[in-house]
């Protein structure tokens, strides 16, 4: 049986928390990475309203790298991704905390890329901007200027898959796809120019692992899924999805849940794709 008492300290945050903490001496970094597939940009609705002193950070544009062979959000360059974070106000030595419309895979693709990054205090604010504004917490309009941060990213500090490792994850691990099912099975793609999954990826919606109110399921219901699925401690998981930001949320969720290092397949099944050689399952 597996021991959960040695839990780490949960990647998310509630609106209460993260309230009380706003209002310390030193408070926290906020970062609004609200964001949709295909737009239009959250910079929109930032502007309209955000938690005040949030400073916004464009997912497609200054989070990811460029679309190409590496998928429609590649990695950042380590360079380019330093001078984003600085400019939002990023501190190494003040938590961050990150949030989205509610949904979370934007803000869990942030989360991770900061840990990837090496930032060592990350939180997911769970339920994001809806869970904030139900409240009737404040917000503010118009655009939040930090003062410059001083953190270095040091890339590489959370584990990646690349296509063979995807691969090898499927067939000595678990692999999750967290697409809906007619994706995973290749009965539809509305994105992506094939349709199919990785052979040997076991399908597990991101829907599946939170309530209707977009919050993350508890942490025994989270291990619940996961267990169903096949994952299990000592066992390598990793996950992907179209292009690598909604399995970031189940990255964050199997995080939540307790198991150490699971890994994400940055480029997903838009890399995958790219190679004709590579295999295509459909069921």
């Amino acid at each position: 049986m597996t021991d959960w008492s040695a839990l780490t300290e949960s990647p998310l945050i509630d609106v209460s928390t993260l309230a009380e903490r706003l209002a310390e001496a030193a408070p926290p970094t906020v970062l609004d990475v609200r964001w949709r597939l295909n737009g239009p940009p959250g910079r929109r609705d930032y502007l309209i309203g955000h938690i005040p002193g949030a400073v916004f950070l464009d997912l497609d544009d200054q989070v990811c790298g460029r679309p190409g062979a590496g998928g429609r959000h590649p990695l950042p360059e380590p360079g380019r991704l330093e001078r984003e974070l600085r400019a939002a106000g990023v501190r190494a030595d003040r938590s961050v905390v990150v949030y989205d419309t509610g949904t979370g895979e934007a803000a869990a693709r942030l989360w991770w890329t900061l840990r990837w990054a090496g930032h060592p205090d990350v939180r997911v604010l769970d339920g994001g901007y809806a869970a904030w504004t139900a409240t009737g917490r404040a917000v503010e309009p118009g655009e939040a200027v930090a003062a410059p941060g001083d953190f270095t990213v040091v890339p590489g500090q959370l584990p990646v898959l690349d296509a063979a490792g995807a691969a090898t994850t499927a067939e000595r691990g678990v692999l999750l796809d967290v697409r809906v099912e007619p994706r995973y099975r290749g009965e539809t793609e509305p994105i992506d120019p094939v349709a199919g999954h990785i052979p040997g990826a076991v399908n597990l919606p991101a829907t599946r692992l939170v309530g209707p109110d977009g919050r993350m399921l508890p942490a025994a219901e989270l291990r619940a899924q996961f267990e169903a699925a096949g994952v299990a401690p000592g066992t390598p998981a990793g996950a992907y999805c179209g292009s690598g930001v909604t399995a970031a949320h189940t990255v964050l969720a199997l995080t939540a849940a307790g198991y150490p290092d699971p890994a994400l397949y940055v480029g997903s099944w838009s890399e995958w794709i790219t190679d004709p050689d590579r295999p295509v399952a459909t069921s």
